[in-house]
């Protein structure tokens, strides 16, 4: 089971009801995510996909950023040895064949295990959002964001590339002319920019973005939860489906929902005029 404390890169703190908060805790380096720190953070979201008592995942940052991309070293930056949940390995980009093993078992495996997630994520974009930290976010669920923060891809202005799957991810949430315009123009928006073009759900002050996060985690948490990650995996699943394919999922998922305790309890409460518990199966585990 998962406990709130430090680790290598973040803090992890466990609230009622079911809320995990992943917090990155170097202000100092705006949060910079190394090889080491992604695969901390792997391993903590495996971790919560099988733990009960977690609901819904939160990521923020600490300081004046939410995560302003790769450090600079951090292929070979080592772990805190004493916090670090994984074992030291080679971080790769010693060479070419080494750059493609690197991202594909590290870098894109976070995102990859984010958005395989079946429970809720939210991002609470709490100020700068660059290359790593832009993707970790277009790649959860919900993404409110503080009226300071800054969102970027930015990886041209070094001569690099999106290459964590940023560039799959914009063109989930812009469409084709708007990333290309985005990824190719060097772009970095403004909180209320960000909220025009769709990369976040809503902008807050900066002073209330965890008060509203906390908020949403809570309604969604209290929500029956079956359903809630049947329907994000049909929901995601149906982006790349056929008319049929999606209609098949979903047909699959409502077999087992519509048969959940969950499902009799919304039944009931509606009949009763009252507001549904639901989760009674989580409760008593």
């Amino acid at each position: 089971m998962l406990q709130s404390g430090s680790v290598n890169g973040f803090d992890i703190t466990l609230t009622d009801p079911g809320i995990l908060w992943l917090r990155f805790n170097t202000p100092e380096r705006l949060n910079g995510m190394t090889a080491a720190i992604k695969r901390d953070l792997i391993e903590t979201l495996t971790q919560a996909q099988m733990d009960d008592q977690v609901r819904i995942i939160v990521f923020t940052g600490s300081g004046r950023a939410f995560c302003a991309g790769d450090e600079l070293g951090g292929y070979t930056d080592p772990a805190d040895e004493e916090t670090a949940l994984t074992a030291p390995i080679h971080a790769g980009h010693h060479n070419a064949l080494g750059t493609f093993n690197g991202l594909r078992t590290i870098s894109q495996q976070l995102n990859t295990t984010v958005r395989r997630l079946d429970k809720i994520t939210i991002a609470a974009i709490n100020g700068i959002t660059i290359q790593t930290g832009l993707s970790l976010a277009l790649a959860c669920d919900f993404r409110l964001a503080a009226t300071s923060a800054r969102l970027g891809s930015a990886t041209l202005r070094f001569g690099l590339l999106p290459d964590e799957g940023g560039h799959a991810l914009l063109l989930e949430h812009l469409g084709l002319s708007q990333t290309l315009d985005f990824v190719l123009r060097k772009r970095i928006v403004t909180a209320a920019q960000a909220l025009e073009l769709g990369l976040v759900s809503d902008v807050v002050d900066d002073d209330e973005l965890e008060n509203a996060t906390q908020r949403l985690a809570e309604e969604l948490a209290r929500g029956p939860q079956v359903a809630l990650r049947m329907a994000k995996r049909s929901i995601y699943a149906a982006v790349g489906a056929s008319w049929d394919g999606a209609l098949e999922d979903i047909a699959a998922k409502t077999a087992i929902v519509d048969h959940h305790p969950d499902a009799r309890e919304g039944v009931l409460a509606f009949k009763e005029k009252r507001a549904p518990k639901f989760n009674a199966w989580l409760e008593q585990s």
